[in-house]
């Protein structure tokens, strides 16, 4: 298949998700974005169409960010940090948003570590 034809169904598949997974002030939504390079988490409030809280592993105040990858040994370490900056924020509930990506591997280990680092799905 095609990479554009690939990023065009992906895209749809978001748009699809966007429709039903909607944040709020009081239950933002948490939405967790995986690059070839990278891992990208925000907490966005759609009402107001702010960002209430963010990491990624490009982060300056992630440690050791150099070492960082898009794996599943960084994915539990950014769910852990994310978690921790939610909880900072004030944010407890969250809407997860896995932007069309399966739940399994990465996206799996991210929200089982902020499961366990307080964040309630």
């Amino acid at each position: 298949m095609r990479i554009e034809k690939k990023n065009a169904l992906r895209q749809k598949r978001r748009w699809r998700i966007r429709k039903l997974v909607i944040g709020t002030a009081a239950r933002p939504r948490m939405s967790v974005r995986f690059t070839g390079q990278h891992i990208y988490v925000q907490f966005v409030d759609d009402a107001t169409g702010t960002t209430l809280a963010s990491t990624s592993t490009r982060a300056k105040s992630m440690p050791d960010r150099e070492t960082l990858a898009a794996n599943v040994k960084s994915a539990v370490r950014i769910g852990k940090a994310a978690a921790e900056a939610a909880l900072a924020s004030g944010i407890t509930t969250v809407v997860f948003d896995r932007s069309g990506a399966p739940f399994h591997g990465k996206v799996k280990a991210l929200a089982d570590a902020a499961r366990e680092a307080g964040l309630k799905f």
